[in-house]
């Protein structure tokens, strides 16, 4: 039976072989629990979690891959099938603790992330395929590269380590870049979500403007006056840049943005 075609514009770009999975499904460790999936495709992903143990919910976004998932998986009794898209997913319905994976589109990759976050506190653990370059920025520290917005909020909420890299020959078709495994964890005392709101505004100013010292960038959001004050108090050099910051210096800086 002929399988579906592959869509390019829904980042479509399946794994080869699930043995391919096993540092996700290591890391993971699903046996005995209810893992959603996203974006399962062919089913490889799909297929190494159950083998492990799990109870699998899997959202698929194109419906003829649905389909095929559906025949594979036909006398699969562990396996539930939604056909949706997972920017759509309720994460605060679900109230019992469960876990994550999939094999994230690129071009969606850090918004599906950044929203399962933002309900991390049921999550007991999750990992997800990505661009090699996008993993980078979400484990990165202060004073590398890679460090940005997306650090700091990913650490705010988790903690994240890349599992493994992986080579564009794993896939059908090959990518142009290379992907890796993350693994992320969330935080048990994670901020809340109105906190979560502020903490954004913050971070967005601050590298909004990399080039400029922290006090020039988030000057264009507060009075300069304050900004100086908060930064002072906050025990940072006035010529501090937004990269050379911690999480916690941070959610620190914030505190002080309050207090001015």
């Amino acid at each position: 039976m002929d399988r579906p075609m592959l869509r390019k514009r829904l980042g479509q770009h399946h794994l080869r072989d699930s043995a391919l999975c096993r540092p996700l499904v290591e890391y993971l460790d699903p046996a005995g629990w209810r893992v959603i999936e996203i974006g399962p495709g062919g089913g490889v992903l799909t297929e190494a979690l159950l083998a492990a143990g799990a109870r699998v919910t899997a959202w698929e976004l194109d419906r003829d891959w649905t389909f095929e998932m559906a025949r594979r998986f036909a006398s699969e009794s562990r396996l539930r099938l939604v056909n949706a898209d997972a920017l759509t997913l309720p994460w605060e319905r679900i109230t019992s603790p469960f876990k994550v994976a999939g094999n994230l589109p690129y071009n969606v990759a850090t918004v599906l992330i950044d929203r399962m976050l933002d309900h991390g506190t049921r999550i007991a653990r999750a990992a997800f395929m990505v661009q090699l370059e996008v993993a980078r920025r979400l484990v990165a520290g202060p004073g590398t590269k890679a460090y940005g917005a997306a650090s700091v909020l990913t650490a705010a909420r988790a903690q994240a380590r890349i599992l493994a890299r992986v080579r564009p020959g794993s896939f059908i078709p090959a990518p142009k870049v290379e992907s890796a495994f993350v693994g992320l964890e969330p935080r048990r005392e994670a901020p809340t979500l109105s906190e979560l709101d502020e903490l954004r505004s913050l971070v967005f100013a601050a590298f909004g403007q990399r080039r400029k010292t922290l006090r020039n960038s988030l000057a264009t959001r507060w009075p300069r006056a304050r900004v100086e004050v908060a930064i002072e108090q906050a025990g940072l050099r006035p010529d501090v840049r937004a990269e050379q910051l911690s999480c916690a210096e941070f959610g620190e800086l914030l505190n002080q943005l309050h207090a001015v």
